[in-house]
């Protein structure tokens, strides 16, 4: 007689119950809209249907392609205003002058220049220290 060593329930989990929506509660009555952007993508989200119709988005950004979308599939919203992808470069430049640019470039500079400074100065002073420290053992022996 073989064993296997493992479960014998096989594609199973602890706690899992029967399949069935009686015994997992109640489902909510949903509504689903359809939703269409210009690339031709249908995005169809369920909402609760106790929300008024007033309440339910108009358009909703596409998950595919990030157009608008809308209700109509006859004329889909088009994207009146396309922004091409800025790098974080560019955001930083739309903040700053390039005089601001240039002292927070020296401010980060002298920064960096004295915080390697005193790392120098006290690798120094532990270099001393154990120099010293060496003399005096050796003048004890």
């Amino acid at each position: 007689m073989a064993t296997n060593g493992g479960s014998a329930i096989r594609g199973s989990r602890v706690g899992a119950g029967p399949m069935g929506e009686e015994d997992r509660g109640f489902k909510a009555d949903r509504v689903v809209r359809n939703y269409y952007c210009v690339m031709g993508h249908v995005q169809s989200p369920a909402f609760a249907s106790n929300v008024e119709v007033e309440e339910l988005p108009v358009e909703i950004d596409c998950p595919n392609c990030g157009l608008p979308a809308g209700l109509d599939q006859a004329n889909p919203p088009s994207n009146s205003k396309h922004e091409p992808y800025k790098t974080h470069l560019a955001y930083v430049k739309e903040r700053r002058t390039d005089l601001e640019a240039k002292q927070l470039l020296e401010e980060a500079i002298a920064l960096i220049k004295a915080k390697r400074i005193a790392a120098a100065a006290a690798a120094l002073a532990a270099e001393k220290l154990e120099k010293s420290a060496a003399k005096k053992l050796a003048g004890k022996k």
